[in-house]
Formats: C-alpha cells, sequence, structure tokens
C-alpha cells in the first residue's frame, strides 16, 4: 500500500501569513540598524571588539520573530491523527498445555525441546491479538500456569519462566489435557481450541487421557496434538549430578497413536515436529486453520495540537523581555 502523507495543519493557508512577517521583520531589523550606525568616532575602538552584550542586542530581534512564527503556527490549526481500532465479534479462546517432564530437556532441539516448544509458543500467542490465550503446564501432575487472557505480555512472560523441575517428574498427559479442558469449560466462546504438546507417553496422573478427551468431545473442544522429538535416538537426561543433567543416547518413545486418537476425537489434527522449523510451520499451519472472525473497525480522528506552539511563542517572548529588562537594560 502506497503512504499517504498528510498535512498537520488544518487552516494551511494561514502560513502564508509567514513571508509579510518576516519582511516586517526584516524591515524593522534594518531600520533599528541604521539607527545604530550613527556613532562618534572616538567609539571606534569600542564597536571593533564586540562585547557579548553587544552580540545579544544583536540577535535579540530574532526571538520576537520565532514567536510570532510559532503564533502563526498556532493559528494554521495544527493537529494530530489519532487512530483508534474498535473490535467487533469473539476471538478464539486458545489453551496451550506444555509438557514440562525431564524428557523435554533432551538436545535433539537446541538448546533443547523445552526452549523451542517455549520460544515457539510464546511466538505463536503474539501472533494472536484478538484472541484470549491461556497456558497450562504438566509433567507427573499438572496446573494451570495463566487463565485465558488477552494480555500477551504476560502469556510471553509466563511462558518463559517454565521450567523442568517445577512439577513432579512423569508424563501425566491426561492431567495435561484436562487441566486445559477445566479451564476452556469456564468460557462460553463457542471456538474453543486446545494445543497439547508432549514428547513421551502418559504414565503419571490420574485422570486418564482417553477421560479428558471424550470431556474435551463433548464439550466441543477440538484438540491439537504435537508430538515432539526425532525418530530413532536422541540425546536424553538419565541423571543429576552436582546440579546438571549427565546425558545418554536414547529411545525416543512417544505414544503416537494416542496423539493422534485425541486430535481425531475432537476435530483437532496431529503433528509430528522433529526440529525447531518443523515445530514453527505446525503452529503456523495451526494458526491459519483457527482464524479469528472478527471485525476491526478503525476510526481516525483529529486532536488539536496548538498548545506546544503557543507555550514556545509564550518561552520566546518571556526570554525576549528577560534580555532586554536585565540582561541588555534596554528599558528602564
Amino acid at each position: 500500500m502506497d503512504a499517504v502523507w498528510h498535512t498537520p495543519f488544518e487552516y494551511r493557508w494561514v502560513l502564508w501569513g509567514l513571508i509579510p512577517w518576516t519582511i516586517f521583520a526584516l524591515g524593522i531589523w534594518r531600520y533599528r540598524a541604521m539607527g545604530n550606525k550613527r556613532f562618534s568616532i572616538s567609539q571606534l575602538p569600542a564597536l571593533r571588539q564586540k562585547s557579548w552584550r553587544q552580540q545579544l542586542k544583536r540577535f535579540s530581534p530574532l526571538l520576537p520573530w520565532l514567536s510570532g512564527v510559532c503564533i502563526l503556527f498556532a493559528l494554521a490549526g495544527p493537529y494530530e491523527r489519532v487512530q483508534e481500532e474498535k473490535v467487533k465479534g469473539e476471538g478464539i479462546d486458545i489453551f496451550i498445555s506444555l509438557d514440562l517432564s525431564a524428557s523435554m530437556l533432551a538436545r535433539d532441539f537446541e538448546p533443547n525441546r523445552l526452549e523451542v516448544a517455549k520460544n515457539v509458543a510464546a511466538d505463536f500467542s503474539l501472533r494472536r491479538p484478538f484472541d484470549r490465550i491461556g497456558v497450562a503446564a504438566f509433567a507427573g501432575e499438572a496446573y494451570t500456569v495463566t487463565p485465558l487472557t488477552t494480555d500477551k505480555q504476560v502469556i510471553t512472560r509466563f511462558i518463559q519462566q517454565l521450567n523442568v523441575g517445577q512439577l513432579k517428574d512423569g508424563t501425566a498427559i491426561g492431567m495435561g489435557l484436562a487441566t486445559a479442558v477445566n479451564r476452556l469449560s469456564e468460557s462460553d466462546n463457542p471456538s474453543r481450541v486446545i494445543i497439547l504438546l508432549t514428547d513421551g507417553v502418559n504414565n503419571s496422573g490420574y485422570i486418564a487421557p482417553r477421560t479428558a478427551m471424550e470431556i474435551a468431545r463433548q464439550k466441543g473442544i477440538k484438540v491439537y496434538t504435537i508430538g515432539v522429538g526425532t525418530r530413532g535416538q536422541a540425546p536424553v537426561p538419565y541423571a543429576k549430578r552436582n546440579g546438571k543433567y549427565a546425558y545418554r543416547m536414547a529411545k525416543v518413545d512417544l505414544d503416537e497413536a494416542l496423539l493422534q486418537e485425541i486430535a481425531q476425537q475432537t476435530g483437532g489434527l496431529y503433528f509430528r515436529a522433529q526440529n525447531e522449523q518443523e515445530l514453527k510451520s505446525i503452529y503456523a499451519e495451526i494458526d491459519q486453520l483457527e482464524k479469528s472472525e472478527v471485525e476491526l473497525e478503525v476510526i481516525q480522528r483529529n486532536v488539536p495540537a496548538l498548545f506546544p506552539f503557543v507555550l514556545s511563542a509564550g518561552c520566546l517572548l518571556l526570554i525576549w523581555s528577560l534580555l532586554h529588562l536585565w540582561i541588555l537594560k534596554l528599558w528602564p
């Protein structure tokens, strides 16, 4: 789209007054300069070395001229164009449920699966300005990180604070799904979506994944499932020594059949991400599939902005007056 330049003045014709005002000011200045040329020969040495006061006297007429320029700009009706956006309709309620089990520290992603998953999820939320987004986390248990909100900065901050070790270790897929379903059940928005990301097999929790899946299906909540991890083997943590995990190559164990079933039964899709780029592409595809049906009304209005010009004119006149009263001492 071509950029359109808008004048910041409502009455531009007033600015033509700058020409006669400048001519008038120059005339006054020349008249005073001619008058100051009448001096005696005895004054020549003093005139050769002009003091700072004489220099100020020479350039002080610029101040009232600039003040008049500011007044003309104020009379020209300066304004600021303010754009307001009004959103009609509702976005989508989305809950992101992230796996925080120790295996998410596997280094088949750089630097590990969890850091990539957090960054991509945060970027996804920032691309959804009209949607309410919430976050849940699960390992051996699950909890709500942040409820549904449109404050994307809050969402991003809470996502980045997620780390392995905040929950009892394990992979409670059913708990992670149930937590998100429970939160979305409180919403009356007809468009509700869960993005469930995990890299393992359900081995913890007191809610079975298929039980949570059935509740989501009955409530009309669509679930997109994402399995992360390369096929085959990957460097995964197996023990913690001196506060740091030790790594070894191990088979990536991911229950794809369960994730596919959850997605199919709830009307969503299953995706497999083997690297960061694939995970970004998955979120981009979900972003395209789940479009927010909102109408954006843009309202533009002009707000007067003459105060800075009026203030500048007053300050210039005040400075000019102070110069003549106390410094140049031209007035009695």
